[in-house]
């Protein structure tokens, strides 16, 4: 299958979700892809890309584990193709009391997916992207990276992480034609919610966003050159809003709220 004239798009997470959803964008608009997860369930997705008359390499591995992003790495030299686009979006949350309730590992965990996997992604790829002076890089955020987050602390915290990150890194690259861009999805209909422990909260029995409906937001912003959307409905773009201008201590009450463990149930 001639690949000469398409572009390639690496994207994480990309067995279920958000990430299938971007996945299938990109093979939609003849991009071959590099599909990454931890789950076997990526070689099933890569399939289901490939229908679109593309290539799809699945890899599956852990993004936790600093070995698991070198295997990205190394999927991409010996692939020898130039990634034009990369949408990092893999990520877990986890719920719960930091303090009494979960273990430092599940949080260390957490950080290392959502964190440094997105930091290591980013310096594969970024430096090429450079030095050819052409890329567009999606980072998934939230729309929790904009306020605290009780029982979902380090999640929240991750996803401040990388707004920042996002940003700071797109500042950085103004006099180049790199464009990175963050999405800031709220509540999406994935299962994030379920794997987080998050079902018997007000948050995780909240209605929810189509995954397809927050990829092509992200999607577009990518293609635009913007620095962030946030994707979905109206209530995020408000609670967005809202974040900027309430108190810290009023945006955690509210948060916290909706997170608390048996608050669907209040």
């Amino acid at each position: 299958m001639a690949t000469e004239n398409r572009k390639l798009a690496l994207v994480t997470g990309a067995s279920s979700g958000i990430g299938y959803s971007l996945a299938k964008i990109f093979a939609e608009n003849g991009c071959d892809l590099v599909v990454v997860s931890e789950t076997s369930d990526i070689r099933q997705a890569a399939s289901d890309f490939e229908q679109f008359g593309v290539t799809a390499t699945p890899v599956q591995t852990d993004l936790a584990e600093y070995q698991g992003v070198e295997e990205v790495g190394m999927t991409l030299e010996k692939l020898d193709r130039t990634v034009d686009y990369c949408a990092i979006n893999a990520g877990i949350g986890v719920s719960g009391d930091f303090t009494r309730e979960l273990t430092l590992e599940e949080n260390l965990k957490l950080i290392d997916l959502n964190v440094t996997s997105s930091v290591h992604l980013a310096k594969i790829v970024l430096p090429g992207m450079v030095s050819r002076n052409t890329g567009r890089v999606l980072f998934t955020s939230s729309i929790a990276g904009v306020l605290p987050g009780p029982y979902e602390a380090t999640y929240a915290a991750s996803k401040a992480f990388i707004y920042s990150f996002g940003e700071a890194v797109r500042y950085e690259l103004r006099d180049t034609d790199v464009s990175v861009t963050v999405l800031m999805p709220g509540p999406t209909n994935t299962d994030f919610f379920e794997r987080a422990g998050l079902m018997d909260t007000k948050l995780g029995q909240s209605e929810k966003d189509s995954p397809d409906d927050v990829a092509r937001d992200g999607y577009e912003a990518l293609m635009r050159g913007d620095d962030h959307v946030v994707a979905g409905s109206m209530k995020n773009k408000l609670q967005v809003v809202g974040a900027k201008v309430m108190p810290m201590e009023q945006l955690a009450k509210q948060h916290g709220s909706m997170s608390e463990p048996g608050s669907a149930e209040k």
